[in-house]
């Protein structure tokens, strides 16, 4: 068949491109179904309830627009922040927050590299930790407390979706997150990210 009857002829130039692209999405999808899927780093545990609490308010004050939550393999990046982001880190995240800009660092690895006393300090007035820092304060965290009353539902969504809850741990989710303020709920947030790393020896830097 001639190139130049391929291609004044309609119906055999769709045809045949409508075959072509069938191959190559078959090539593409069909190793995805059959495939595990990335498994969680050894040491990987769920937020605990505070911390799940602390991760919607990280959320929705829009702390992802400035801050990423992945560690890139350049050396540079490792040397100042740590161990590069693995797929087996993340896949207990509803949504990911990678992130995109870095207005302020990236906080994959933030966990326990500082207290909770200037984690505190950093929210309530960021320059008087960082003096050079442009983050806004967020006072209203300190005055605001959790009721827990949505807690136990998003536990047991995230159940749904293969997140390691017990029935027992949502029972227990109003309890432990009633009365805390927002700025404790985001800093137990802060406090756990990148901890289930610190032993994770599944790649050179």
């Amino acid at each position: 068949m001639s190139h130049e009857r391929i291609e004044t002829r309609v119906g055999i130039l769709i045809g045949l491109t409508l075959f072509a692209v069938s191959i190559g999405g078959m090539i593409e999808i069909f190793p995805l179904v059959f495939e595990r899927g990335a498994q969680p780093v050894e040491d990987l545990k769920p937020y605990s309830p505070l911390a799940l609490e602390g991760r919607d308010i990280y959320i929705r004050e829009g702390c992802v627009g400035c801050h990423t939550q992945m560690v890139r393999t350049l050396h540079f990046e490792t040397a100042r922040y740590g161990h590069y982001s693995v797929a087996g880190e993340d896949v207990y995240e509803r949504p990911f927050l990678w992130g995109s800009k870095r207005t302020g660092p990236d906080l994959a690895r933030i966990s326990n590299r500082y207290s909770d006393a200037w984690h505190a300090a950093h929210l309530m007035d960021p320059r008087s930790v960082v003096p050079e820092s442009n983050m806004p304060a967020y006072p209203w965290l300190f005055e605001n407390t959790l009721d827990g009353s949505e807690t136990a539902a998003k536990l047991a969504a995230l159940k749904l979706l293969g997140v390691p809850y017990t029935d027992l741990d949502i029972e227990g989710a109003r309890a432990a997150v009633q009365n805390r303020t927002e700025a404790e709920a985001l800093i137990a947030y802060l406090q756990t990210l990148g901890a289930d790393m610190v032993n994770y020896t599944g790649g050179s830097q």
